[in-house]
């Protein structure tokens, strides 16, 4: 107690050496993680930008669908029709995209004859919420899933996957466990959304104050508590065993396309891995018109749009 009484009102001149050290250290502890707690702040909520669309008027005459996930509200996407009974293949927008922003490969997998269905992902577009990375999107994928298989004008044994970074992994975890995926194609996928969390960091230029990405990292895991136990997408990818696989990496973003080459020498055969000047959302319209036929194309061999 003599001790705490000298640190609380110091006499000797040791001790206002120490309380002052001890302050500095406590300020310096309160600020870092401010500082963190305010970069996962803006990381996992970023700011959305939805807009309101007339299906009626839109090209491919898509149909609102709605889906069930457990402990949520419904949630709404849009259904594109192809031939009936062909496979459907859900396409899965990125972090800090949009179901709005893919609608052109959504209409070119359409006119091959295939069902096409894209949604919102927790806190991007018209979901509002708070992003995590992949945790909860997982979930939200799995439930499109299984309400479209419940469809009498679709093949509710075989689907197609599409996702890009934060939808690519949601695509990976769901590709291991659900049987009724039978291609997929992921475009700089991260291991595990802990990853993207120091890359969003080391981004924002204050990874260089001391501490900062271990705080923001200990905030997220704290966040998604119930996750803890998860491993990386990487550790179980060897249940995709046979099923045909497409990775994609970008020059203009090489921590991730780092991640996406880690995930492709884990993955089974067979496999491809190729290599884009720029990621999805950066290309222009006749990169995007090129990098759509090849998504096409692959779907076509491995997963042909055939009346079941």
């Amino acid at each position: 107690m003599a001790v705490l009484s000298e640190l609380r009102y110091p006499t000797t001149r040791l001790a206002k050496v120490l309380s002052a050290l001890l302050a500095i250290i406590l300020f310096g502890f309160v600020s870092v993680a401010t500082v963190a707690g305010f970069l996962i702040y803006q990381i996992l909520k970023p700011a959305r930008s939805s807009s309101t669309y007339d299906l009626n008027v839109m090209m491919g005459h898509p149909v609102p669908f709605s889906f069930s996930i457990p402990g949520e509200p419904d949630r709404e996407g849009w259904f594109f029709p192809g031939l009936r009974g062909a496979p459907t293949i859900v396409v899965c927008h990125g972090y800090l995209s949009q179901r709005a922003d893919v609608l052109t490969l959504v209409s070119a997998l359409q006119d091959h004859q295939y069902n096409s269905f894209v949604f919102d992902f927790i806190g991007h577009g018209s979901s509002q919420g708070i992003t995590t990375l992949g945790y909860r999107e997982t979930a939200e994928l799995e439930a499109a899933i299984q309400g479209l298989s419940k469809r009498d004008d679709v093949d509710h044994k075989q689907f197609g996957l599409w996702g890009a970074n934060l939808g690519g992994y949601a695509v990976l975890e769901v590709a291991a466990f659900d049987p009724r995926v039978a291609a997929f194609v992921v475009d700089d996928p991260w291991d595990d959304p802990r990853n993207m969390v120091q890359i969003e960091i080391k981004n924002s230029g204050l990874a260089v104050i001391p501490y900062v990405n271990r705080f923001g990292d200990w905030g997220f895991r704290l966040m998604n508590y119930r996750y803890r136990s998860l491993p990386p997408v990487s550790s179980h990818l060897m249940k995709t065993q046979g099923m045909s696989k497409l990775f994609i990496q970008s020059d203009d973003r090489p921590q991730l396309a780092d991640e996406t080459f880690k995930i492709f020498n884990r993955a089974p055969e067979p496999k491809e891995l190729v290599r884009d000047r720029l990621s999805y959302s950066e290309m222009t319209e006749e990169d995007r018109h090129n990098y759509e036929n090849r998504i096409v194309s692959f779907f076509l061999r491995s997963l042909p749009p055939v009346s079941r």
